[in-house]
């Protein structure tokens, strides 16, 4: 009976240890989005690609004002927004929470944003990019 038990704690010991966490990267995001609520005189799209690449920009008229590389990476077993081209060096953002439909990445040490949120909310893309007091609200649709 002892051998039993001995055997059955055993493996469960082993079982344990040998779950791996699989990463499921957010592929809502495939896709080019146009923002619904932006300023006067402005659009701002994102598109993402199938490998979770993807760019951010604004234009005025004909001239692109705001650009950024996006992508989804895996570091060390961890997920991460990272943001290109915005700063002299790569910001990255750590998944804190995630569903099949949203994820809040941080960034603490960052100026703006500390926080950003992205999720799919009837059938439009919304990202929500925060600090302490402020934030900015992004709506998008796919691009037709």
């Amino acid at each position: 009976m002892r051998l039993l038990l001995f055997s059955f704690c055993f493996f469960l010991m082993v079982s344990c240890n040998n779950k791996t966490e699989k990463l499921d990267k957010p592929l809502f995001l495939i896709g080019n989005w146009v923002r619904l609520n932006d300023k006067e005189g402005n659009q701002t799209y994102e598109t993402w690609n199938t490998n979770l690449t993807g760019i951010g920009y604004t234009k005025q008229e004909q001239k692109t004002t705001f650009q950024e590389i996006l992508s989804i990476v895996t570091i060390k077993d961890t997920l991460y927004l990272k943001v290109e081209d915005v700063n002299k060096t790569p910001t990255l953002f750590k998944f804190t929470e995630q569903t099949d439909t949203s994820f809040v990445c941080e960034n603490p040490e960052n100026e703006f944003p500390k926080k950003i949120k992205y999720y799919i909310e009837d059938k439009q893309l919304k990202a929500i990019i925060s600090a302490d007091d402020f934030r900015i609200d992004f709506v998008f649709e796919k691009a037709k």
